[in-house]
């Protein structure tokens, strides 16, 4: 199935949902939107559309913690499969799992600490603390850029 008939489905049926053309593919809360790339026609742009719409549907707002971001991009997939199901697609559990290794990367490389390498807690959204060592450190709350990890003195 082409995205423009996924498109027109999503819009037929689900008429809370908003779909815009932009650069990328997201869900925007704030704007109660779905943007999706334009006559992008590969099967990866369906499933990341039906993803997004996932997430819409899922009326996914906001994250408190990273573990919780792994938790919605889970659930969003999840939400993707049903609804590529009832359209009759079928999405590569291997994309699933390989876009969501990115999220447990990033992931990963926030909670390590500076000092022991090893991992640590998140306290709040920007803070983890090492269980071993007791250091301290900052991370960025951006979840697209590289995992910074401040030390705190």
């Amino acid at each position: 199935m082409r995205q423009e008939e996924v498109v027109a489905k999503i819009k037929s049926e689900y008429k809370n949902i908003s779909l815009e053309p932009a650069d990328n593919y997201y869900w925007s809360p704030s704007e109660n939107k779905v943007f999706y790339v334009l006559n992008n026609n590969s099967i990866e742009a369906v499933w990341a559309l039906l993803h997004e719409v996932g997430h819409a549907l899922l009326d996914h707002t906001k994250y408190f913690s990273d573990i919780e971001l792994v938790k919605i991009e889970v659930e969003a997939w999840n939400k993707a499969e049903e609804l590529a199901s009832d359209l009759d697609i079928e999405i590569d559990e291997d994309h699933i799992q390989d876009c969501l290794d990115s999220y447990r990367d990033w992931l990963h490389k926030r909670s390590l600490c500076p000092d022991c390498d090893l991992s640590g807690v998140q306290v709040n959204t920007k803070t983890y603390v090492c269980i071993f060592c007791h250091k301290r450190w900052s991370v960025t709350s951006e979840r697209f850029c590289r995992p910074y990890r401040l030390q705190n003195k």
